[in-house]
Parts: C-alpha cells; structure tokens; sequence
C-alpha cells in the first residue's frame, strides 16, 4: 500500500524555482495580482469566520486564534507547495464549511467542533494520499465542474452592479479606471488594472470619511489559543461527511479547475492529502478546514503570463502569512473599508474568471448537465447539510449522462446511414 500511496500523490514535473527566478518572475502584474487575491480572502471571506465565531459565542482570542490558523498556516502550505510544484497552489479555508461549522456552533462545544476538524482532516487525508479522490475526479466531466465554478463566482459579478448602483462614488471610479487601464494594454503591462482601481477605491474610501473606526481595536499581534478536542458521535455525524465533501469535491473541485483552465496541472491527490495534513494541527488553535481555493487561485492565474503565475502565488503567501501574524490589525482595516469597495473589486477583479468558466462550462460537451449544474449551483440549496454547488455536480452529472449521452448516442445513430450511403456512392477505384 506505502508503494501504490506514494504514486497516487502527483510529483513535480517542473523545476523548482531559484530566488534569481523568483525575482526575474515578480513584475508589476504577479504582484497586483497576489496582492488582490490577498485582499479578497482577507475581506469578505473574514466576515464569514467573524459570523460563524459570533454563532458560537466564541471570545476575542479564540476568533483572532482562528483568523492567524488561517492565514498563517494557509500561507506557509502555499509558499511550500508553489515553491515545490512551480505552479501556484492557494489554500486556504472552506467558506461553506465555516457557515456549517457556525450552524454547529450553536448548539456544539468549541472542542467538540474542533473534534470534528481533527476528523475530517485525516478523512481527506487519506481520500488523497491514497488516490481516491483522484479516481472520483477523473470520473467528473470538466464542463460540469467548470459550470459550477461559474455559478460560484457568478454572484460576484452580480455584486459588481450592485455596488455600483448602490454606492457609485467609491465603485464607478474604480470601474473606469479597470476598463482605461485595461484598454491600453501597454499601460496595464506597468499599471496592473485591478491593482491600481484597488488603490484609487481606498484613497476615495479615507478622503470621503467612509473608514470605519476601531482598527486597532483588537490589538496589533495575533496569539494562538490551543483548545482540546472532543470527540462526540452527534458532532462527527453532523460535520465530518459534509466538510469532507465540501473541501475535497466543492472547494479543491474549483481550485482544480480554475488551474487547469489557466493552463496548469495541479494534483488532484496531493491536494487533498496536504489539505487534509495541515488541516490536523492548525484545528487545535481553531482553524477550519484547509482546501484549494477557487477564487484565490483564480485572481493568481489572471495575469497574461502563465509560466509567472507560481511568482503572483507568492506574493499572496507572503501576506497571507504577515497577515495571520497581524490579523487583528488587517482584519480590523478590512471591516472597516465600505462594502462596497469589498464587492467592487472583487468583482472586477473576478471578471475575467467568470467569462473563462463560461466559456470551458458550455463550449463542451454535456451542456445540459452543465446547465443544471449552474442553476443548482446558483440556486443556493443546501440538502442533508450539504451546499448547492455539491448538488449542482450531482445532478449536473446525473441529467448530463442521461439525456446529454443519449442525444450524443442517437447523434452517431442518425448520422451512421448517411455516412455508409455516402461510401456506397462513391465510385470504385480499380
């Protein structure tokens, strides 16, 4: 078994970088887009732990505990695996899992959630380490997991026209000034689009007086609370199956497919197994689940030059790492710029993402399953504790195998009699 373990996990086909490289590599466009995928897991998916901490009653420094596991750990996994691969590989934490793990927090121990962690980490371990997970995944047609992907960041989009409908002084402005800058290609190869609208939003934010106050509210440095496990049967049965699911085919299921659209090949095996390893020790200070992110990586991947990608990953490891080591600070400026710079430039930045996942989603084959699987995704349906985007792959494959496979079927049917005709009219050649 060590043999055939050892194989499933996918090894480096590229040569790791040298620091010269990484330099040569690290142009104004790696390191807009690093610092905005940064900023994106930094602001809006924040609120979703602070929601999930506040559900269960959790004190200041278990939370601000929880928020330096995230990106501390997250950041060094990252670091080592872009560095070890060449290839940008963002992790971080389960969104949808924060939300069930806030759901349990109610009526749940901190310890007994934390029980729950444990277990599910060394279940997606093994899915991984043993090659599993790969063998499913392989059985997934990409265009439905493409089309999931689009109805995940499709409310991105639709954030966009909402913040710029609904607080146009601090969004238009830097809308305009993404479309100037990505008009001129030249000037956007010195002046990253999305970097620069980031900065225009912010100088906008302070001068209007629409900063929020208490940034240093919570302290400057972040501490570690350790919190002992508990292992409990109504715990386990409640969260262990669905943050599995949820980190090894939603969450590294985007993350997957995000890099391979950009033209990369990440493991599906290695994935989970490190997702699931690191998810072990940085459960005891209360971090959540660790899995391979879809709209990180997809900010990573959106610069002109793929083989610079892993450098632009880098870029978000490092913060992601002074982050966690600052939470409190970072955290507490985040929650204080407007929601609408957050949706703003999330969603220009997501733009570009979302067409792709449009694109690889329905230019292919099983286009109804790819339909049903968007709807469902898009839907929000949560079934057995399990989110929509699971759903929409369930049924997205189910109607696709069903109706997508027989039309293509009864395709090469009808078209066998006019190909055969076809040859019996040619004439003979002697």
């Amino acid at each position: 078994m060590g043999t055939s373990s050892l194989l499933a996990v996918e090894k480096p086909h590229l040569p790791r970088p040298t620091f010269r490289e990484i330099l040569r590599d690290l142009g104004p466009h790696e390191i807009g887009d690093g610092l905005v995928a940064l900023i994106f897991s930094a602001s809006g998916p924040i609120a979703v732990i602070l929601a999930a901490a506040a559900a269960g009653n959790l004190s200041p420094d278990q939370t601000s505990s929880w928020i330096f596991g995230a990106f501390l750990g997250n950041g060094i996994l990252t670091l080592l695996m872009t560095y070890l691969y060449r290839s940008p590989q963002a992790y971080f934490w389960t969104i949808p899992g924060t939300v069930l793990a806030g759901d349990a927090l109610m009526h749940l121990s901190f310890g007994e959630v934390i029980g729950a962690y444990l277990a599910t980490g060394l279940l997606v371990f093994l899915l991984g380490w043993t090659g599993l997970i790969g063998k499913i995944m392989a059985l997934l047609p990409p265009t439905i997991v493409m089309a999931m992907v689009a109805g995940i960041f499709l409310r991105f989009g639709l954030d966009l026209i909402s913040a710029a409908t609904d607080a146009p002084l601090i969004a238009l402005p830097m809308i305009l000034v993404f479309v100037a800058l990505s008009a001129i290609p030249r000037l956007a190869a010195v002046a990253p689009p999305v970097a620069v609208a980031a900065v225009i939003g912010t100088i906008i934010a302070i001068v209007s007086g629409q900063l929020g106050g208490g940034i240093l509210a919570d302290g400057v440095i972040a501490s570690p609370v350790f919190t002992a496990p508990e292992f409990s049967l109504a715990a386990m049965a409640e969260l262990v199956i669905p943050l599995t699911i949820t980190v090894v085919i939603v969450q590294n299921g985007q993350g997957i497919a995000v890099l391979q659209a950009a033209g990369h090949k990440p493991g599906v095996n290695v994935a989970a197994a490190v997702s699931g390893l690191v998810s072990m020790p940085m459960a005891l200070i209360g971090n959540i689940s660790t899995c391979l992110t879809g709209p990180t990586n997809a900010l990573i991947v959106s610069g002109p030059h793929k083989d610079r990608h892993y450098a632009a990953a880098m870029v978000t490891a490092v913060g992601a790492i002074a982050v966690g080591l600052f939470s409190p600070v970072f955290v507490g400026f985040m929650l204080a710029m407007p929601a609408a710079f957050i949706a703003a430039l999330a969603g220009i930045a997501m733009l570009t993402p979302l067409k792709n996942a449009f694109i690889a989603g329905f230019s292919g084959a099983y286009s109804t399953g790819a339909l049903v699987c968007f709807l469902i995704t898009v839907s929000e349906i949560s079934l057995l504790g399990i989110s929509a985007p699971f759903w929409g792959i369930v049924f997205g494959c189910l109607v696709a195998w069903l109706m997508d496979a027989c039309a293509q079927k009864t395709s090469v049917v009808e078209e066998s009699p006019a190909e055969e005709t076809t040859e019996e009219l040619q004439p003979t050649r002697s």
